[in-house]
């Protein structure tokens, strides 16, 4: 990947002048169907310019209580796209789309008008869930039939996609927008990319740059994103299963605390003496890392940088710590 970077063509691409981020928005957009797409730094910038082309400032998003849209960008969405958001109980990947229909509100009355819906693929709070395909059509369904948008949150799409075997064109063709995540899972050091139709990427271009996100020679990022697509989607099927490995050690402690389909074990410490940023330093003692997300929450990871050995190591300190 590094050596990819290194020899990448680049251009300035405020001009629109980088043939290397050319390539890679070309690249994801035909990939699930859309018309175009566009080069983001991050995913919480992605998924920002997103909504704010399919929400006018003043209209509500319907999200899950949940949402890294919602709980993790910062109040983004209120702060620059003017959003107003409502949510649904959260229920990661079970949501019930007929408690979102409920919720849209249309015009009149003097009240918020729902102008779109987003939802998580995978769910992160929700442990890695996926959310299936038929809960995903109904949505499609019904924010049709009440004239609203859809967008999805696919910073982990791509271990959707491995999980459940759905072709991402299949997922693409359900969504108006969507933001796809090149680090995470796919190991690229940066970057998203916010897809969508011709019209709304060209509008997504004055966005990003009103954000911040115009870069100059970004093809060195861009090549990065590349070849995660070539070499590292396939192999996401390991990290599930290092993944299952360890909820599976862990199991006997109670701590997991929901089924793990992916590469995401979220552990409930409220049946634990310890605490998350106790349990945290512990690992950390032993080099194994882990995230806080909580008083009581914790979350474990499997990604390209965890071998074997490295699950093997977590399973005995980790096993160790909950024993004391």
């Amino acid at each position: 990947m590094r050596a990819a970077m290194v020899d990448a063509e680049v251009g300035d691409d405020v001009y629109g002048e980088d043939p290397t981020v050319a390539a890679l928005e070309s690249e994801v957009a035909a990939l699930f169907g859309h018309e175009a797409g566009l080069f983001a730094p991050s995913g919480s910038m992605a998924n920002q310019i997103a909504l704010q082309l399919v929400v006018p400032r003043g209209g509500e998003l319907l999200c899950d209580a949940d949402a890294h849209v919602l709980a993790y960008e910062v109040g983004a969405a209120a702060a620059y796209g003017g959003i107003s958001t409502r949510t649904w109980p959260a229920a990661g990947a079970n949501l019930d789309p007929e408690t979102v229909q409920a919720m849209i509100q249309p015009d009149g009355y003097w009240a918020v008008a729902t102008r779109a819906i987003a939802v998580e693929q995978t769910h992160n709070r929700g442990g890695g869930g996926v959310i299936p395909l038929a809960t995903l059509r109904q949505l499609r369904d019904i924010a049709d039939a009440a004239g609203v948008a859809l967008h999805c949150d696919g910073a982990r799409i791509w271990h959707a996609h491995v999980a459940d075997g759905v072709p991402f064109a299949e997922y693409g063709s359900l969504f108006d927008t969507m933001s796809v995540c090149l680090s995470k899972g796919l190991g690229a050091p940066v970057g998203s990319v916010v897809l969508g139709s011709a019209d709304r990427i060209a509008e997504a271009r004055s966005i990003r740059k009103r954000l911040g996100g115009g870069m100059r020679q970004a093809g060195i990022l861009a090549a990065a994103g590349r070849y995660a697509l070539r070499h590292h989607i396939a192999r996401l099927a390991e990290d599930h299963a290092r993944a299952a490995r360890l909820a599976e050690a862990l199991a006997p402690f109670g701590v997991v605390a929901t089924p793990v389909r992916t590469n995401l074990v979220p552990l409930d410490l409220r049946k634990s003496p310890l605490d998350g940023a106790t349990f945290a330093a512990a690992a950390r003692a032993e080099g194994v890392l882990v995230s806080v997300l909580g008083p009581r929450a914790v979350r474990l990871v499997t990604h390209l940088d965890v071998d074997d050995a490295g699950t093997d190591r977590a399973i005995e300190v980790l096993t160790a710590i909950l024993r004391r």
